[in-house]
């Protein structure tokens, strides 16, 4: 279901939802049978738009989780539309920012990073950034993650309306998985205002400290979204997943 949300003045009415981007490199390419230090892991969460909490809810989340598994404050790099600048350890949520702060990680060949953005996206579009205005769309994620990224290990997680459009073409590498909330055709739900996650927000939240693997977390998530899904009596959102070849059993830590 898409849904219409008041932007900026300036701005048309779009139909918007719910969208989430995450992103995370996990020990280096070469040592791909060892699980690397959390401490080693670094983070970039975004949450894309403020019209309602579920966005800040779910990096909230995702920051404690991985303060719980060893990752310092300093390499969990945050960026919102609604806490900057009124937050000084907060970046604006802009596409400009994303990429920028992605590019610049460049982690150690023995080290690990996450990218986390949750937000409202459009079909045809990408993720949408109430902050500046516009729209992530996947080429310009996949070149950043080309540059900051380069051959380690990538996971990349979109859970938006249609964000199954991130799961193809340059998005994917052999040292890249990708899982997303729904195909690039299908909205997905839970960004009402009184939630605190959107659906498939919190069923990957509620997968990540029990499975063992990136591919469990994506098993593990499509069950859960499939059954409230179900409950709710909307048309299935069938989250999406590409694994690259390099890393189809990347372990979680």
């Amino acid at each position: 279901m898409t849904h219409p949300v008041m932007l900026r003045s300036m701005l048309p009415r779009l139909p918007l939802c719910c969208a989430v981007i995450a992103c995370l490199w996990l020990g280096s390419w070469q040592a791909l049978g060892a699980e690397p230090a959390a401490w080693r892991w670094q983070a970039v969460l975004v949450a894309g738009d403020d019209a309602q909490p579920v966005f800040d809810n779910a990096v909230d989340s995702l920051a404690q989780w991985l303060g719980t598994a060893g990752v310092p404050i300093s390499d969990i790099h945050r960026l919102s539309a609604s806490r900057a600048p009124r937050d000084p350890g907060v970046e604006p949520a802009s596409a400009g920012r994303i990429v920028q702060r992605i590019v610049s990680l460049r982690p150690r060949p023995d080290a690990g990073c996450l990218v986390f953005i949750t937000s409202h996206g459009q079909q045809g579009r990408g993720i949408w950034l109430a902050h500046s205005g516009e729209y992530l769309q996947p080429a310009s994620l996949a070149q950043a993650l080309s540059i900051g990224c380069a051959a380690v290990p990538t996971v990349v997680i979109l859970s938006s309306c249609y964000s199954g459009a991130f799961t193809v073409g340059a998005m994917r590498a052999p040292n890249r998985i990708i899982l997303s909330a729904a195909r690039a055709d299908r909205p997905s739900f839970g960004c009402q205002a009184d939630r605190t996650y959107t659906v498939f927000d919190e069923c990957l939240l509620a997968a990540l400290p029990q499975a063992p693997t990136w591919r469990a977390v994506y098993t593990v998530s499509r069950g859960c979204v499939r059954t409230r899904e179900k409950r709710l009596g909307v048309l299935p959102s069938e989250p999406q997943a590409s694994f690259g070849a390099a890393v189809r059993d990347l372990p979680v830590r």
